[in-house]
């Protein structure tokens, strides 16, 4: 994926279109109760490399660079992507029979690393009527395609329950034709940055498919 990102940067002129600067690989926890409704998603983000050593070092963490963080510095970092303006979505839209599901801001932040890499992780509420996981659809992607997102990491149901999981991906091939295909339209002199810019972030998206059967 990251190198098929470096092909399309390449191929934009810039700063016309938005490109990644940061790269996540995500994993979803879909949890449902007894009686078959989905309650919360428990979202897990790793960061790049290149991010997290900067967030490392802007926070003066890991000073023996081993990669690792002492509980104390665990619990200093927990939370540091958890401050979220009103309006933001987390990077993540859930739908149930094609409405999107109200969710809640971040809790119960945790942070640690992995190979020098950060990983976070908060709880999301499901807010409102109750939800079904009978058929549930997420996409986790920013818009405007800053943050690359990448479900590589696992996708679960936690429950007392079986559910099918389907991991669509979307065809990136296809999205970088209609791209190449747009910018052909364009004059050479055409501000994108004082027009509409394209947000292709769900274009690039990764959808994931929960089926749960109704109890």
């Amino acid at each position: 994926m990251r190198l098929l990102i470096s092909l399309l940067t390449c191929c934009l002129p810039i700063p016309a279109l938005a490109h990644p600067h940061v790269f996540i690989d995500t994993g979803l926890e879909f949890i449902v109760d007894d009686a078959g409704n989905l309650t919360h998603v428990r979202v897990t983000w790793a960061y790049d490399e290149l991010y997290s050593l900067f967030e490392l070092e802007d926070r003066k963490l890991d000073q023996d660079g081993d990669g690792l963080l002492s509980e104390s510095e665990q619990a200093f970092l927990a939370g540091f992507d958890a401050q979220w303006l009103e309006g933001y979505n987390g990077d993540l839209v859930l739908w149930s029979e094609g409405r999107i599901v109200p969710l809640s801001g971040p809790a119960e932040p945790t942070a640690t690393t992995e190979n020098g890499r950060i990983v976070s992780t908060h709880l999301r509420a499901v807010e409102g009527a109750p939800v079904a996981a009978s058929a549930l659809s997420a996409k986790a992607f920013d818009e405007t395609y800053y943050t690359a997102y990448e479900v590589t990491r696992p996708v679960t149901v936690t429950g007392n329950i079986s559910c099918n999981i389907e991991k669509i991906v979307p065809d990136i091939d296809g999205q970088l034709a209609q791209m190449r295909a747009f910018l052909l339209t364009l004059d050479a002199d055409y501000d994108l940055e004082e027009n509409d810019i394209p947000l292709v972030g769900e274009d690039f998206a990764t959808e994931i498919r929960v089926s749960c059967p109704s109890t």
